[in-house]
């Protein structure tokens, strides 16, 4: 992270005999809304490859070599002052007895130290190289409760929950549940210890925090999608134009509202205009979900994966598995990173026996639509509240403390 960003900033001036506002209540939750959810894009706003920039410049384009020998840039260790200000914070929501799923700004106040931090923060996430890596959340001593209300906080001042699978968990756990991975058209790759190839979540932001690590594996490897789309518009200029077609179909494993389609139809990159008249690359990607619709190909209800797909599938995973910044995350780090323009991916793992506990991360998808400051996408929801994410029919947000 950027030395202004990392550095713990100056105290407030406001004096500490200042009366205490009372504490905003939280909305009911079944007054939020829903998430918004997967849908097709809008095709007429769709462009043609040759649209597309040859090459891409700026802060959102990183080599790993830029930050393998250089943790200061883009970590930050929570100090003692900013655990202190978040345990006030955690203690006030707890004695309010809201539901976890209303959490605000307004409702987690952090005005020391880490909101002004989380202003900085969001801003290098949406328009910068898209990643942080904090440190120090103290989850053994505040436990699962304390530490997704903390978590939870934080990630408020970032964006707004969406929905991570179709029983409303906003507040999402990456654990082993012993689900077969090899039934990649009903089982999320979450929910087992298997390899997490290169992908983007459904959500502008996803933040991970590590409860308990994994025995060996479940390590963590990022890459800059525009250093990648680089590589390959000078090695591979014809997977590029391939990912620009809107021929790619994704698979919703059952996540659908009546009446909806099992898959979308996409493309793997889309072009997002910006204030000044410009063009940002995006992308959208699960090889896991373009591999499992077999069961919709084989009945010639979709079309079937073809050579050059095929093909244009491997060179991509292999071009992130030679650039990417490879991490290990360690109880009570949080890695939050942009969905927009960062692909991440994880390595299979194995668990500690018993009865020590299983891996598990908490895990959250954040949107954060054009109207704030979010990228505008060729989608119909991209300026609501709470764009993307998974919804089934009128099913309520829910945030249980730990796997289900």
């Amino acid at each position: 992270m950027a030395p202004s960003l990392t550095q713990e900033q100056p105290p407030s001036s406001t004096s500490t005999t200042t009366p205490s506002k009372p504490t905003p209540q939280a909305p009911s939750p079944s007054k939020i809304p829903l998430t918004s959810g997967q849908h097709n894009p809008i095709y007429s706003q769709l462009h043609p490859y040759t649209s597309f920039p040859t090459q891409i410049t700026g802060p959102t384009v990183w080599n790993a070599a830029d930050y393998k020998h250089n943790p200061e840039r883009w970590t930050h260790h929570f100090s003692p002052s900013e655990i202190a200000e978040l345990n006030v914070a955690i203690d006030a929501f707890l004695a309010s007895k809201a539901d976890l799923t209303t959490i605000t700004t307004e409702t987690f106040p952090l005005p020391t130290t880490l909101g002004p931090l989380l202003t900085s923060v969001r801003n290098e996430l949406i328009n910068g190289k898209g990643f942080i890596l904090f440190k120090g959340f103290p989850v053994e001593e505040w436990g699962n409760e304390r530490s997704a209300v903390a978590y939870m906080g934080l990630g408020t001042y970032l964006g707004h929950f969406v929905s991570q699978n179709g029983r409303g968990h906003v507040l999402g756990h990456v654990k082993d549940l012993g689900e077969d991975s090899r039934q990649i058209d009903k089982v999320r790759i979450y929910r087992t210890n298997a390899r997490q190839f290169f992908h983007t979540d459904d959500s502008d932001i996803v933040g991970l925090l590590c409860m308990h690590k994994a025995f060996e594996g479940g390590e963590s490897d990022i890459i800059s999608t525009h250093h990648v789309y680089n590589t390959l518009q000078k090695e591979h200029p014809d997977v590029v134009d391939l990912l620009t077609q809107p021929i790619w179909y994704f698979d919703r494993k059952g996540e659908v509202s009546k009446g909806e389609e099992e898959y979308t139809r996409q493309p793997v990159l889309y072009l997002s205009p910006t204030d000044d008249g410009g063009q940002r690359v995006y992308c959208k990607w699960d090889p896991y979900y373009v591999r499992s619709l077999t069961r919709l190909s084989s009945l010639n209800l979709i079309p079937a994966l073809t050579p050059s797909q095929t093909r244009a599938m491997h060179i991509l995973e292999e071009t992130c598995l030679r650039l990417s910044l490879h991490m290990i995350l360690a109880p009570g780090d949080i890695q939050f990173l942009s969905n927009t323009h960062v692909l991440h991916a994880r390595t299979e793992y194995k668990d500690f026996p018993p009865p020590a506990p299983r891996r598990h991360l908490m895990r959250l998808w954040l949107s954060v639509p054009d109207a704030e400051g979010g990228w505008r996408l060729p989608f119909h929801d991209s300026g609501v509240t709470r764009r993307g994410g998974i919804q089934v029919d009128g099913t309520r947000a829910v945030a249980p403390l730990d796997a289900e």
